[in-house]
């Protein structure tokens, strides 16, 4: 039988992870087998610029988080080695690990939780696709320019019109 202090210390992890994932936007479970330490290390720096954060916890644990968060997960995405990224903002982490996962072929997206919802490989795929915030903005600019630019025309063309 354990002793109290091991129970106490993984009683302990289990309401940090429980606390992490209720903090975070966006929360994606990969695995890291074959990964080099400074592949690691990279991407926990990309991941913290993109406001999010690498943690490596025992599979028991992370089921037992997520049984007292009302998660259903399949088995089979808790078994081998497992990190999780647990991110602050939504979309910036899963853009940063699928970016990591496309050039480490030892890194493969298996499950997330998107804002408290079992999202599939597909879901964050999608979320990986879609443009930052700079870009969503330049592509609103550019359609709403369209708009401007045929109204001073038509403008200059009905002035066009009077003078004559």
């Amino acid at each position: 039988m354990a002793s109290k202090k091991i129970l106490e210390a993984k009683t302990k992890t289990v309401e940090e992870i429980i606390s992490k994932i209720k903090e975070s936007e966006s929360v994606i479970l990969f695995t890291y087998q074959g990964l080099t330490v400074s592949e690691l290390t990279g991407l926990r720096r990309s991941l913290k610029d993109a406001n999010g954060e690498l943690k490596i916890y025992k599979n028991t644990l992370v089921k037992r988080a997520l049984d007292g968060l009302g998660i259903k997960l399949d088995e089979e995405f808790l078994q081998g080695p497992n990190a999780i990224v647990f991110g602050k903002e939504l979309l910036e982490p899963i853009k940063a690990i699928s970016k990591f996962a496309k050039d480490h072929d030892n890194a493969n997206i298996r499950v997330g939780i998107i804002s408290g919802d079992v999202a599939s490989l597909d879901v964050i795929n999608e979320y990986a696709n879609i443009p930052s915030r700079e870009g969503l903005l330049t592509q609103l600019a550019g359609g709403m320019i369209q708009y401007v630019r045929d109204l001073s025309i038509a403008l200059n063309l009905y002035s066009e019109k009077l003078e004559k």
